[in-house]
């Protein structure tokens, strides 16, 4: 089993299982269909979580008029039991009860813990099915805090129905193409053309670090030799050592004299027993 690990950020990592007989174009459809998914559920989350708290989005011609309607026009705003303003504008404020948060809650945590980096340090490998998984969990948990549906342009509806609800993010900008996306490795494209093993050799057990691109992106660029966390363990290292020479360096070359060490009958005193005899009065 070869084991596919497609990096798109140091903390964004997802594994998953290939043969050297599967075909480069069956692999790299497979690759771009759990990418574009995973974007998907990472934006359904952090949207799902505040139309739990702010209710279901404004029209976007009435983003953020709230406060002015009811300042200057003195327009009544419906507010409900659960009303919670939007910092942002954009949703009407009419939030759902503490329980239905709750179970909101519980499905974005167990979305985010497939989602998250701790899968591969685990050596769990990603499937289609439980992403699609978690994507109906969230949509049943939707429909259970607003029956009636969501309004049409609402992010949640479209992310949910399809990858409208990208648009205008930083998620929307990575979505890729099945048909033009390209998998590097080692600054090498995968040729659609051949199998998994003409370009991972035959080994079966053999675990490959690869990255998507856009086509025309060229190849990824290299990695750093050490992670994030390494390259500041060593910045305090270094640091805390300059700071150690520099106080050497200010400290009186003389003062080691003084020390019992520096002593040159130190020794002789020692072996004959007179190492605490000290003159009256000193």
């Amino acid at each position: 089993m070869v084991v596919v690990q497609v990096k798109r950020s140091d903390t964004d990592v997802f594994l998953v299982e290939s043969t050297i007989t599967e075909s480069n174009d069956a692999l790299v459809r497979r690759l771009v269909k759990i990418w574009n998914t995973r974007l998907r559920l990472m934006q359904l989350v952090e949207s799902a979580r505040d139309m739990g708290k702010y209710g279901p989005s404004k029209p976007p011609a009435e983003h953020g008029l709230d406060e002015v309607k009811e300042e200057y026009e003195g327009a009544s705003i419906d507010k409900g039991p659960y009303y919670h303003p939007d910092p942002t504008g954009k949703r009407t404020g009419n939030g759902v009860g503490p329980q239905l948060c709750e179970t909101l809650e519980g499905v974005c945590v167990d979305a985010e813990a497939l989602l998250g980096k701790e899968q591969a340090q685990r050596r769990v490998a990603v499937t289609q099915e439980a992403l699609d998984e978690k994507m109906d969990n969230i949509r049943g948990a939707v429909t259970m805090a607003f029956p009636m549906g969501l309004p049409e342009f609402d992010p949640v509806r479209l992310t949910i129905e399809g990858g409208e609800g990208l648009e205008g993010t930083q998620a929307g900008t990575e979505i890729l193409d099945e048909e033009t996306a390209g998998l590097w490795m080692a600054g090498k494209e995968f040729r659609r053309d051949q199998l998994v093993g003409d370009r991972v050799g035959k080994n079966e057990k053999t675990r490959i670090m690869c990255k998507l691109q856009k086509p025309g992106s060229g190849p990824p660029g290299r990695e750093p030799g050490v992670s994030e966390d390494e390259r500041k363990a060593m910045m305090a290292f270094y640091f805390k050592r300059q700071e150690e020479l520099k106080r050497l360096a200010e400290a009186n070359d003389d003062d080691y004299l003084a020390s019992a060490w520096a002593d040159p009958k130190q020794l002789q005193r020692s072996l004959r027993g007179t190492g605490t005899v000290r003159a009256p009065g000193v």
